[in-house]
């Protein structure tokens, strides 16, 4: 069965933004690869100003957070869905819910909704109480207007069925396997090979980026610290000038050059993790894919994904043991293994675009039949 199919939800592909926009380069690229027609809908400030990518068709619309700030997203996907309106999409797969929830009955009628449920983002501590208010509503909104649901984590999936007892798809996110190819790419100069620690988030205070630089600032270690992600924003100014002191401490800002990324994640004698809110994070899968050993903050999350092979912390004082501690010998070569076999096994994209296929498509179905049903 092949479906005309709309994503909707990210700012764009290719991606430049971050986890939505990355899953919806892949599955809409997959899906077209299994004889899909696949339209995602980007804003019309995205870089990328074509009508088609990989055979996935591009709808540039107007998107006003250049001008208005956070409101502009609600008016982004108002105008999303009133141009998916008009198409006769069989499937409109919705990225997040965060400015569109509140458009729930707007949402095409003829068209098979199927919402990926985010990483309960009411929890953020970025987000004000009010904020936080509003996007557990927004949530409740998601889970009343769609037809079908993803999670991209078990813990989220748990959360659903407990919260508002619905059956979510668990599908994670995906990863590549670190190639050769990319291993050639980096004539690997700018660091020697395990000879710093590394960092790789948004600067937010929910990925403990203080609490990974306070452990090590207060460390002996004579290794170099890097941190990748743009600090342009307020989080990210105090963070750089409160550890400004700390030579040790280098702020590269965000890297969109992949192969580089990987080297880095490579080559790094340890890499830290430190979300703690949201579902399966790509950037801690294409850690596992890029061979680097583990050290991810201590939460529900992160072991669903990790399990055992991961060095675990909860706050500062534990990064710094970490950090003065952690070998690189059998055991921990093990845990780099475990995790790549992961990547193999579970977390791949060709596996994730099946599961996305096979979930559409049965959706699609089930639905037209529950509207034969009630026709009759």
């Amino acid at each position: 069965m092949k479906l005309r199919i709309a994503i909707l939800g990210t700012r764009g592909i290719p991606n430049y933004y971050g986890g939505f926009e990355h899953i919806s380069e892949y599955v809409s690229a997959g899906l077209v690869k299994r004889g899909h027609s696949v339209t995602v809908y980007n804003s019309h400030n995205h870089p990328y100003t074509h009508n088609s990518w990989k055979g996935v068709e591009i709808k540039h619309c107007y998107d006003p957070e250049y001008l208005v700030g956070t409101a502009g997203q609600f008016i982004y996907d108002m105008n999303c869905l009133l141009d998916a309106r008009k198409n006769k999409f069989d499937v409109v797969l919705i990225m997040g819910y965060t400015s569109s929830s509140v458009w729930g009955k707007l949402y095409p009628k003829n068209s098979t909704i199927i919402t990926n449920m985010d990483g309960m983002e009411w929890k953020r501590s970025k987000y004000s109480k009010p904020v936080q208010q509003f996007l557990k509503y927004a949530e409740k909104l998601a889970v009343k207007y769609s037809d079908y649901y993803v999670a991209d984590s078990r813990v989220i999936k748990s959360y659903l069925a407990d919260k508002y007892n619905i059956n979510s798809e668990y599908i994670p996110y995906g990863a590549d396997v670190y190639s050769d190819v990319e291993r050639e790419q980096y004539d690997f100069n700018e660091a020697l090979k395990e000879d710093y620690f590394l960092l790789m988030a948004r600067m937010e205070p929910e990925n403990n980026i203080e609490t990974i630089l306070d452990g090590f600032n207060k460390s002996n270690s004579r290794r170099k610290f890097k941190v990748l992600g743009d600090t342009g924003n307020r989080f990210g100014k105090y963070i750089t000038n409160k550890f400004n002191n700390d030579e040790r401490i280098e702020f590269k800002g965000s890297i969109f050059d992949n192969p580089k990324v990987r080297s880095l994640q490579n080559n790094s004698y340890l890499y830290f993790h430190g979300h703690s809110v949201g579902g399966t994070n790509p950037s801690l899968l294409e850690a596992m894919a890029s061979e680097a050993l583990i050290a991810a903050h201590n939460n529900p999350f992160n072991k669903s994904v990790l399990n055992t092979d991961a060095f675990y912390f909860s706050n500062a004082g534990e990064v710094q043991e970490l950090v003065e501690t952690v070998q690189r010998k059998d055991p921990e070569k093990s845990m780099v293994m475990n995790n790549l076999h992961k990547i193999q096994d579970q977390f791949n994209w060709e596996r994730v675009i099946d599961q996305y296929e096979e979930f559409i498509v049965e959706s699609y179905k089930h639905a037209n039949h529950e509207a034969i049903i009630a026709h009759q």
